[in-house]
């Protein structure tokens, strides 16, 4: 509000039931996304609370991390996906593509296969 000085303007607030707190010793902040992590070291933060909920107000120089898909090379051995194809009657490709996605835990992959 252009005019007052922040400290009527944290007294105007304080009467509206915002209440402003200046989070001085932040170091950074995160924001992470699927694909990317947008991260602001040593930011200005200001925490507005008010009926129960808390606003952040972040400012400073931001940048982008690109995530990394880590893929975990997981050996199956061919008695394990022999035993998933017997007990649910699928493909070895899917008994394999199953023990994969279960990291190589046997129950789960049958588990999932048969839907449980």
């Amino acid at each position: 509000m252009p005019g007052l000085s922040p400290r009527e303007l944290k007294r105007l607030m304080k009467r509206m039931g915002i209440n402003v707190e200046e989070l001085k010793d932040a170091e950074r902040v995160e924001i992470i996304l699927p694909d990317k992590k947008i991260v602001i070291d040593k930011p200005q933060v200001v925490a507005l609370h008010s009926r129960g909920e808390t606003i952040y107000q972040v400012v400073g120089k931001s940048r982008i991390e690109e995530k990394e898909e880590r893929v975990e090379e997981i050996e199956v051995s061919e008695e394990d996906i022999e035993f998933i194809v017997e007990q649910t009657g699928v493909s070895r490709e899917e008994a394999r593509r199953a023990l994969i996605e279960s990291g190589g835990d046997i129950a789960e992959a049958i588990l999932k296969l048969k839907g449980g």
